[in-house]
């Protein structure tokens, strides 16, 4: 028996295209997040889905309806997938924390495996209950697909997990908006097969005016 899980990241929200540090604060998508949301719906429409999970942020849920309306399925909430807490962070754009709190800032870019955010989380606790969700889900559907819609920091957090690689390696992993990734798991042991998949955003894409120089 195999339990494929798409891990899929949220739309876009006025908060992601402004840099502003989201974290727990509930965020809805914006304009162009719903249009991502749709066309991540479509992606996932023709195949045979078990169950869809998501972060009970609005940004994730409204996502997970998107693709869910296809599946006559229910989302159902998980607090493992939620954002991490960027506790002091949270609200303010990557300008005002690289000024007011620069050395932990740099901390969190150079060595961000090492870091607790004020009043927030550090990436071990993410992975920790990230993980636990995944498992949750996984034992629910022994066989299968399922979805799981969660966010940047949480699925480079469960990429790593499951990998068995230290959270160190936290910057080298890609997470677009709607960037889908397929985890096989078989056997007690996880295969990832994609990783950051945008080919469904193509039609949100303006073509360039310039000759591609390849």
């Amino acid at each position: 028996m195999m339990t494929l899980i798409y891990l899929v990241r949220h739309g876009q929200t006025a908060w992601n295209k402004e840099e502003i540090f989201r974290g727990r604060t509930d965020v809805p998508l914006d304009e162009t997040g719903l249009k991502q949301a749709e066309l991540a719906g479509e992606y996932f429409k023709g195949m045979k889905v078990e169950g869809i999970y998501s972060s009970p942020l609005s940004r994730a849920l409204q996502t997970a309806e998107k693709i869910a309306q296809f599946h006559r399925l229910k989302v159902q909430p998980l607090d493992g997938l939620l954002d991490m807490s960027f506790g002091n962070w949270e609200g303010r754009s990557l300008q005002e924390v690289r000024e007011m709190d620069r050395e932990r800032y740099g901390q969190w870019r150079e060595e961000p495996h090492l870091i607790r955010l004020p009043g927030g989380e550090g990436l071990d606790e993410v992975r920790i209950r990230a993980m636990a969700a995944l498992e949750e889900a996984i034992k629910k559907h022994p066989e299968g697909s399922i979805i799981l819609v969660s966010h940047r920091v949480v699925n480079k957090a469960l990429i790593c997990g499951i990998l068995g690689i230290d959270n160190s390696h936290f910057w080298q992993i890609g997470q677009d908006t709607t960037a889908i990734n397929l985890i096989q798991y078989k056997r007690g042991g996880y295969v990832l097969s994609l990783m950051n998949e945008t080919c469904h955003l193509k039609a949100l894409q303006s073509p360039s005016p310039f000759p591609s120089p390849q």
